[in-house]
């Protein structure tokens, strides 16, 4: 009940019933894309500065080895599990989806560990960065196999068989194209490259910064939701026709995908605010880097599947309810 009393969350919810009611409130492009960036920026500078204080330990190894571990595991899982009720390529998008993460619902979880004087390490924005890219890469090495057996006739969905909804030839999508897109996609680069600025200057530069990176950090937070509370409002009715199988997917994976995040995170003995962090960035699907880069490797899967349920409705959930239920768990296993 705390979290839904957050200014921050009310936001959302203010921007949910704004876009639910067709409101004409609108946050212009250029605006949101300015508060994302300033969100990844500050947050990279708060692990920096996180980070030169604890260093670089054995404990930080071992989170971000888990967050990769995750990150693959994810789509993995995802895709052979939902290719026995969609196409091929529409399984591999929204394994790809579900596989990535969502920097505002990290955000988010951050500013709700702060709230709950919860600590957690600063190098978590980093598994972030680390967590992004694997499933991106894996959705264009299955969509290539895919596209190899659909130039050889018909491919196997399920217990049937079924056209790819692509033309047989297809030209592949190279992987080395993808690694170079997403290892320097700029808002990637911007938190890491923050980060290194926070490491570097330590305490001076947190005191330098707080104006910037502290104090504005809450309100622009705030105005970010309410513009991802109108999103995800407009984007709801995209899912309502869709498979209940999917719909399910969307609601139970995170949790599934958190649950796992928990056990790895009690096997190797981590903090509660790491683990809190690792169960939160299991359950969050990518609605804007992964989207992006999927319209382009993956042109034969449906946007509308894949966006709809990331931000229509497992965001919302994640935002509304989830974060809190996953900072309980953690804090009530890992202490």
């Amino acid at each position: 009940m705390n979290n839904l009393l957050d200014p921050a969350i009310l936001f959302f919810g203010v921007g949910v019933l704004a876009g639910t009611v067709k409101s004409n409130l609108e946050i212009p492009p250029a605006i949101s894309r300015f508060l994302s960036l300033y969100l990844l920026m500050a947050l990279g500078l708060k692990g920096g500065f996180a980070l030169s204080h604890s260093g670089l330990t054995a404990s930080v190894g071992t989170s971000l080895g888990a967050a990769v571990l995750l990150a693959i595991c994810i789509p993995w899982a995802g895709y052979w599990m939902l290719k026995r009720f969609v196409s091929g390529f529409d399984a591999a998008a929204v394994a790809a989806t579900y596989g990535s993460v969502s920097a505002v619902t990290f955000v988010t979880a951050v500013q709700y560990l702060e709230n709950q004087q919860i600590a957690y390490g600063g190098h978590m924005a980093a598994a972030m960065a680390l967590m992004e890219s694997p499933a991106i890469i894996m959705a264009v090495v299955f969509a290539n196999a895919l596209r190899q057996k659909a130039a050889t006739g018909v491919v196997t969905v399920g217990g049937g068989v079924a056209a790819l909804g692509g033309p047989a030839g297809k030209p592949t999508v190279s992987v080395g194209k993808i690694l170079h897109e997403s290892f320097t996609d700029g808002a990637q680069l911007l938190l890491l490259g923050a980060m290194v600025v926070g490491l570097i200057t330590g305490d001076s530069g947190k005191q330098a910064m707080q104006p910037f990176s502290g104090d504005l950090f809450k309100g622009m937070l705030a105005f970010f939701l309410l513009d991802m509370g109108l999103m995800a409002a407009r984007n709801l009715p995209q899912v309502k026709d869709k498979s209940p199988v999917l719909i399910a997917y969307a609601v139970l994976g995170p949790v599934v995908h958190a649950s796992a995040a928990l056990g790895l995170s009690w096997l190797l003995a981590l903090p509660a605010g790491d683990g809190a962090l690792l169960m939160v960035l299991a359950a969050s699907a990518s609605y804007i880097a992964v989207p992006a880069v999927l319209r382009f490797a993956l042109p034969e899967a449906n946007p509308s599947l894949y966006f709809g349920l990331s931000l229509g409705v497992t965001f919302p959930l994640n935002i509304l309810v989830g974060i809190p239920i996953y900072v309980s768990l953690a804090h009530a296993v890992l202490v």
